[in-house]
């Protein structure tokens, strides 16, 4: 069976969604995250940051899978045009950027702390499928596998997201880290 690259990040992307929510909603790590990161937008941003660079680097590793033909996996074709993963992206932050104009997300029930996580996540997906191909967009042609589109914005894009990770995160990750000894 032939899998096109969409249907592997999307399989991904879902997965990894539903982990980070399994893993948060109600759980004692969620609780903990919630303790040591007490300021909701920072809770929100270091989710967003961590599924970022998740999905940065499962897309970077796909699209090499693809160029050096490991595995089953292709490029999404629809009527021989290449649909690239920044229209993913883009249809993603749209949905977001609605969700958030209309205030989803935005009380403290249970329910409302689940849908404002999902919507951080899906925002840390969107941006990573979209900025994934910043040379693409900036030079209206596809550099997509060229060095002059990769090298660099691989390396900036991968420390960012790590970084963010770290500035959202440190009072969280700390904690972890505590809790293990």
């Amino acid at each position: 069976m032939h899998l096109t690259g969409a249907w592997i990040l999307l399989i991904c992307a879902v997965l990894g969604t539903a982990t980070m929510l399994l893993l948060l909603h109600l759980t004692q790590l969620g609780i903990l995250m919630h303790e040591h990161i007490r300021d909701r937008p920072r809770r929100r941003l270091f989710l967003a940051s961590v599924s970022f660079f998740l999905t940065f680097l499962g897309a970077r590793l796909l699209v090499l899978a693809i160029l050096h033909n490991i595995g089953p996996f292709g490029w999404v074709v629809v009527g021989g045009r290449h649909i690239h993963h920044l229209v993913w992206g883009i249809l993603i932050l749209l949905v977001v950027g609605y969700a958030w104009l209309v205030e989803v997300g935005e009380e403290t029930t249970p329910t409302s702390i689940f849908v404002s996580r999902l919507i951080s996540i899906m925002y840390g997906v969107g941006a990573a499928l979209t900025l994934d191909e910043f040379a693409l967009w900036l030079n209206l042609r596809n550099v997509y596998a060229s060095p002059e589109g990769r090298e660099s914005i691989d390396a900036v894009l991968l420390f960012g997201g790590l970084l963010a990770i770290a500035a959202w995160g440190a009072p969280f990750l700390k904690a972890l880290v505590n809790r293990q000894r």
